[in-house]
């Protein structure tokens, strides 16, 4: 496959349009058309939807391009890098990161990275979903106790646990009846939960009577005195210290632990490794109390 026709088309398909490539790049339309013709010939393949002002991908046209952008960056990365003698980091980063961690520190951290390496344009999207980093792009995810997958490598850089908390104005009932709950999600007629304790371990008999869809949600209701919720005990060490939220004991359960992935057949770039470094600086131990300070309070 020529490697100059396929950067052409990369560059066409990014811009939706040859007339937008070229004003972009200052290379000649007809050079463009002509290259990405060449590319379609080759592979007897229609990559582009003639027609109307903007060019629009064919099905085979979106897999090529979602399956090279980000090699063809890559490529040109290190050889910038082999030229000027140094790993300067540089290029797009694109980050997939759970709700809950964007909401509460990924704005601060991508903001200090950003200052720190400029010549990168960092991208971050919220997603709790799995997402396929090759075919959507991606350079790193962050995932919450991801499932296991052979094409991706990485590591734990922080560990959490749930607490179940509640107003004060909210206590455990004395006879076993069921106390009021606010839940994420779908919630059940009846739930137990079950909390360790400095005592030992007891069963909780809850009624939810909210459900929320996100954990700040659950956590404001909580404050408010609707009663009780399981979240993480970053979410609410203020509250904890401060009196505000009264801590009943931990949740009984896996630990909650935040892994940074990418995929493992892929060299490491200097944008990506930086970032790696950015997030061992940001949370040297990856304890709870390092993610409780990007939390508002």
């Amino acid at each position: 496959m020529d490697l100059l026709a396929l950067a052409d088309f990369n560059l066409v398909a990014r811009h939706e349009g040859v007339g937008r490539a070229a004003r972009a790049s200052g290379r000649p339309k007809a050079t463009l058309s002509r290259r990405v013709a060449e590319l379609e010939a080759s592979l007897n393949l229609r990559l582009f939807e003639r027609g109307g002002r903007a060019l629009k991908l064919t099905e085979e046209g979106r897999a090529l391009f979602e399956r090279t952008a980000a090699l063809l960056t890559d490529l040109e990365e290190t050889t910038l890098a082999i030229s000027s003698g140094g790993t300067i980091p540089r290029g797009r980063l694109r980050i997939s990161a759970p709700l809950l961690f964007s909401q509460t520190a990924m704005g601060k951290l991508a903001a200090d990275f950003a200052l720190m390496h400029p010549e990168v344009r960092l991208e971050v999207t919220t997603e709790d979903r799995a997402v396929d980093m090759v075919e959507e792009a991606y350079d790193l995810v962050i995932r919450v106790n991801p499932d296991r997958d052979e094409s991706l490598v990485g590591r734990v850089f922080l560990r959490d646990r749930l607490v179940v908390v509640a107003s004060p104005d909210v206590r455990p009932s004395a006879d076993g009846s069921p106390i009021p709950a606010v839940v994420r999600g779908k919630a059940e007629m009846s739930e137990t939960w079950t909390v360790s304790t400095a005592t030992g371990k007891s069963p909780l008999a809850v009624r939810p009577c909210l459900s929320l869809s996100s954990l700040l949600m659950v956590r404001d209701a909580v404050r408010m005195g609707v009663g009780a919720a399981q979240l993480p005990i970053s979410l609410v060490s203020h509250d904890l210290a401060a009196g505000t939220l009264v801590d009943w004991g931990e949740l009984e359960g896996p630990e909650i632990a935040l892994w940074v992935l990418y995929p493992s057949r892929r060299l490491l770039s200097a944008r990506v490794s930086a970032f790696l470094d950015h997030l061992r600086v940001a949370f040297p131990n990856g304890t709870p109390d390092e993610l409780a300070r990007y939390v508002v309070r």
